[in-house]
């Protein structure tokens, strides 16, 4: 049969509305799912993708992102593990000049805890003179959600990696509605913050040193198949985690475990924050490897967005922090919400949060959207990972692994960006949480990672 008399079968790239033409017409048709690279990383991305480190470096990187092993070894007081005169934040490094509402409001509730400032506007003047130091929770093998600020007086999970041997830090979660975390600051807020230093906290302390280890890597993934995702929907986790201490918090504080079990109880979002602290202590398993493309952090401060990648070191990289899209508490809307802040991103980061919204279906209740979007989301995510998890594994894709190991060079190469869900923080200091969404991190934020990659590339 000649070529040309054969039937045609057409190969359709792009937009969708061609194959649809040719498709009305009865004409068989191949859609490829194809993307441009990021704008101006075509030299880059040549580069990285040339190095001959690459490959070896990055399948380094994401074996030691997924064997590593965190548990839940203590509580301890922030004390132990600051320097004086410093509160840790969220994000990348920023000073009190630029930072947000919701972050300066939680600096300020943070000065007040300590009883560094009588008022509010006392804290503001002594904030804005650089008499506190303010650096990143990530720099000191800590993550904090939302605004993330620790004081010396915060009580933090701590958990470490017996695979790798790393320690990594959290707070403890304060509920949700006006909650520091979110800049509110008012007195409700510095009564619950005492409450938790003088109770949760020595109460925590106490059971953990009864119940021994637990294994955090264990309880995600059963909650992974009790319909988490371990960013914006905990629940299953945290009665996991209850389950696990409650025995041992009647034992270790029975003047207090009525109020502790009842606290933790009523705060879905508990695990959350160990959460945090086993995915950051995962992903600096992957750092300082040379020529890793891998990204081992994606954090917002309510300003900026920064990625770290394993071969770059703590090198920061950003770009404007955007608006999440979502749905709003209330008469809250758009005009009510900050740019994205929190380090709860390490989730994304290890696997969890966005790149697992397959596995929690109920998800789209608090963030927006379908079901099948959340299927969606999760899917393409593997198209700029190295690996599926061994141990995070999704019941409605057949058990598939979560995707794991964000690429920068698959995320130029793509075009596709991680995909994010978080909470909604009011812009104004002191309103608290306003809704929950999705949101596109900045494009600079990964292409600038990736021409400086390109720069050491052998």
């Amino acid at each position: 049969m000649s070529p040309l008399s054969a039937p045609s079968r057409v190969v359709t790239v792009g937009a969708g509305l061609l194959d649809e033409a040719l498709r009305a017409q009865a004409v068989e048709t191949t859609p490829v799912s194809w993307r441009p690279p990021l704008p101006g990383t075509a030299e880059a991305l040549a580069a990285v993708l040339a190095d001959p480190r690459r490959q070896a470096a990055n399948e380094l990187a994401v074996s030691r992102l997924t064997s590593a092993r965190p548990h839940l070894v203590g509580v301890r007081r922030a004390s132990e593990v600051l320097a004086a005169g410093t509160f840790l934040h969220a994000g990348p490094p920023i000073t009190w000049e630029r930072a947000s509402g919701p972050m300066r409001g939680a600096l300020i509730g943070a000065m007040l805890l300590e009883g560094l400032a009588g008022d509010e506007h006392e804290a503001g003047r002594r904030l804005a003179a650089g008499e506190i130091a303010l650096r990143p929770c990530h720099e000191h093998a800590a993550v904090g959600p939302m605004a993330g600020v620790v004081s010396p007086s915060m009580w933090l999970f701590e958990v470490r990696d017996d695979e790798h041997g790393g320690t990594a830090y959290c707070s403890l979660n304060e509920g949700l509605g006006k909650v520091l975390r979110y800049g509110a600051y008012g007195p409700e807020v510095l009564e619950r913050l005492r409450w938790m230093d003088a109770v949760l906290g020595p109460a925590l302390a106490a059971t953990l040193e009864r119940t021994g280890p637990i294994d955090l890597r264990s309880l995600t993934a059963q909650a992974l198949q009790m319909g988490d995702e371990l960013h914006n929907r905990n629940r299953a986790a945290t009665s996991l985690l209850l389950r696990e201490l409650a025995p041992a918090v009647v034992e270790a504080a029975p003047g207090a475990a009525a109020e502790v079990l009842r606290f933790i109880n009523g705060n879905d979002h508990f695990f959350l924050n160990a959460a945090m602290a086993a995915a950051k202590v995962s992903t600096d398993a992957a750092r300082d490897v040379p020529g890793s493309s891998m990204v081992v952090a994606m954090a917002r401060n309510g300003t900026d967005f920064g990625v770290q990648l394993s071969g770059l070191g703590g090198r920061w990289f950003t770009g404007p922090a955007g608006v999440p899209d979502g749905l709003y508490l209330g008469s809250y809307g758009p005009d009510d919400a900050n740019p994205d802040i929190g380090d709860s991103t390490i989730t994304e980061t290890s696997g969890l949060g966005g790149f697992a919204m397959a596995a929690a279906p109920a998800i789209v209740r608090f963030v927006g959207g379908e079901v099948s979007d959340a299927i969606r989301a999760t899917r393409s995510m593997y198209e700029i990972t190295l690996a599926e998890h061994p141990a995070y594994q999704i019941p409605g894709l057949g058990f598939r692994g979560t995707p794991v190991g964000i690429d920068v060079a698959l995320v130029a190469r793509t075009g596709l960006l991680p995909v994010v869900n978080t909470g909604i923080a009011g812009r104004v200091a002191g309103t608290g949480q306003v809704g929950a969404g999705l949101v596109k991190p900045p494009v600079e934020a990964f292409t600038t990672a990736l021409i400086a990659l390109a720069e050491q590339a052998i």
